[in-house]
């Protein structure tokens, strides 16, 4: 470890604390006005048949919500099918497969993005931009409207309108910050063409296939969006993606910037900044302690691979060890998924870093949107907690917090380890998922639950070492997706439901006050209880016997 490496670290919370709150306020003006933002925004109403001052209840936004969803899935998934037969094909791909057009498909509505494609020898540059880019901003913008929702069943009497949210989140959060990075993204190299890929002459005399595409203008919606689908197979480690260490850096920075300012959005929300400096406190904790670790853990190598200069296996030596820890935590605390470096290659405890960061809950700062509804589920069962342990109905923000409540937010908390933790037993004793491995033992057991931890967490990020593009992993990862992205949205709408059907009432002189630092600390507590009763013995088999046979010498 170095100063230059923490002194990166910390000048990017250091930026991102600085973004949060004038991002917080236009976030709030935009999400939350009773008017029209622009003018446009009266056509683009319009012309949706879209009625902004109709209120939907938690049902009626669920439903619009998987409508929209479904909607998209049925077209990203005949977009890929027929790719062959539509025009943007330059270089004359062939339709997608059934299985792998339905896991792609699935991926991008869910905002996961997992590929088991190398994206510059499957898409063509419409599914690129039509079927992948399109999902990329809508995925993402519906990710915002639920954690608004969900925010103002906390604090008022209603939900909103999710084509409200969608609209305005797309068109006037999404869209110019995207635009903007985009500029940035081409001034340094990244590329953004239409034109076929170019036949190079190498100096020994022979040929190579150079890929083009609309590049520049993906990575930006990639990053922003908490998306992570890269352009090519190599992602954010591809020089065309992600040339210096300056545009490196600004994609953390795109990655974070929108879940933070959230925290500061509902702050304003609250009439009381004090609540969301909490979460953000809460997240930075979190953040702090995941890439201390990866970090000293990727320094420091291990005994069969000692180096002076820690473990560069798998890193691009223009990022180092400091800027792909740090890229692997960010992008696995915001359920990005895009890497600079490949995570089969990080140390066991660097590995175990970002494979906990998704299992704690996509909450620290986490995706678009689900990072804040995330936190709050968590949020209520520590009020909860703190009620009980001072004999007192647990109240937060002035509206009491009942069996209701507690009862959806164990079943939003328990959704997601049923199902990596059912599919990974699953997929370990059946031989058509073994043999997709590369590796056995404990590294193995961690590539696999690494698959369906990212799937559920709606991340998209992987192990390098699983061949994926299989029927039976294209099928259960694709509904994975699904289930970690609807089935815990549901009871997240529902907890806002209840919660603005309560009178709020004046806080006593009983009240635990949930914007203090003991708070924030109850909460950081609650959230690695919760994540390690529900995923320590299979870490114990993985990632952990993993670093103690690497300290021996021993390799896999």
């Amino acid at each position: 470890m170095t100063l230059v490496g923490w002194a990166q670290i910390l000048a990017f919370l250091g930026i991102i604390a600085l973004l949060t709150r004038p991002l917080g306020i236009y976030l709030h003006w935009v999400l939350e006005a009773d008017r029209p933002v622009l003018a446009i925004e009266r056509l683009l109403f319009r012309a949706c048949g879209v009625d902004p001052a109709h209120d939907q209840s938690w049902k009626a936004y669920l439903g619009s919500l998987l409508a929209f969803s479904a909607f998209g899935l049925c077209v990203v998934y005949a977009l890929l099918r027929l790719q062959h037969a539509l025009p943007l094909d330059p270089q004359h791909f062939a339709g997608v497969h059934p299985a792998l057009a339905f896991n792609t498909a699935a991926s991008f509505v869910t905002n996961t993005d997992w590929q088991s494609y190398g994206g510059e020898s499957t898409m063509s540059n419409l599914s690129q931009m039509a079927a992948l880019g399109w999902q990329n901003f809508v995925s993402a913008a519906a990710g915002l409207g639920v954690a608004m929702a969900v925010a103002r069943g906390a604090t008022r009497q209603h939900l909103g309108n999710f084509w409200v949210d969608l609209l305005r989140g797309t068109f006037f959060v999404l869209l110019p910050i995207a635009l903007c990075a985009t500029v940035f993204f081409l001034s340094q190299g990244v590329v953004q063409t239409l034109a076929p890929f170019v036949e190079a002459h190498t100096l020994e005399g022979g040929k190579q296939l150079i890929a083009l595409g609309p590049v520049a203008s993906q990575e930006a919606i990639k990053q922003l969006g908490t998306n992570g689908g890269g352009f090519f197979n190599a992602n954010s480690a591809h020089p065309f993606e992600n040339p210096t260490p300056l545009t490196n850096f600004v994609q953390l920075l795109l990655v974070f910037s929108i879940p933070a300012a959230l925290t500061y959005t509902f702050g304003r929300m609250c009439k009381d900044q004090r609540q969301g400096w909490a979460l953000f406190a809460a997240m930075s904790v979190l953040f702090l302690g995941g890439v201390s670790l990866a970090y000293a853990a990727e320094s420091h190598g291990t005994a069969a691979l000692a180096s002076s200069v820690g473990n560069l296996e798998g890193k691009e030596t223009r990022f180092g060890v400091a800027s792909s820890a740090l890229f692997a935590t960010v992008t696995t605390d915001a359920s990005c998924g895009a890497v600079s470096s490949m995570h089969e290659s990080m140390t066991a405890l660097g590995g175990l870093v970002p494979l906990v960061n998704i299992q704690l809950g996509e909450i620290v700062f986490g995706g678009v949107g689900a990072g804040l509804y995330g936190m709050l589920v968590f949020v209520l069962l520590t009020v909860f907690i703190a009620g009980l342990m001072v004999g007192r109905t647990p109240e937060y923000l002035g509206k009491k917090i009942e069996a209701r409540e507690m009862t959806l937010a164990m079943l939003y908390i328990l959704v997601f380890p049923l199902c990596v933790l059912g599919l990974s037993a699953w997929a370990a004793v059946a031989p058509y998922a073994l043999s997709s491995l590369a590796s056995s033992g404990p590294h193995g057991l961690t590539a696999l639950l690494y698959a369906y931890t990212s799937g559920a967490g709606n991340n998209g990020s992987a192990f390098a070492g699983l061949a994926a593009d299989t029927p039976f992993w294209n099928w259960t990862l694709g509904v994975t997706m699904l289930v970690g992205r609807f089935a815990m949205i549901a009871p997240a709408l529902a907890i806002a439901g209840s919660l603005a059907a309560k009178k709020t009432v004046p806080p006593g002189p009983g009240t635990f006050p949930t914007g203090s630092l003991l708070f924030v600390g109850l909460l950081v507590a609650l959230i690695l209880v919760v994540g390690a009763l529900t995923f320590f013995p299979a870490l114990a088999l993985g990632p952990i016997v993993e670093h103690f046979m690497s300290i021996r010498g021993q390799v896999l």
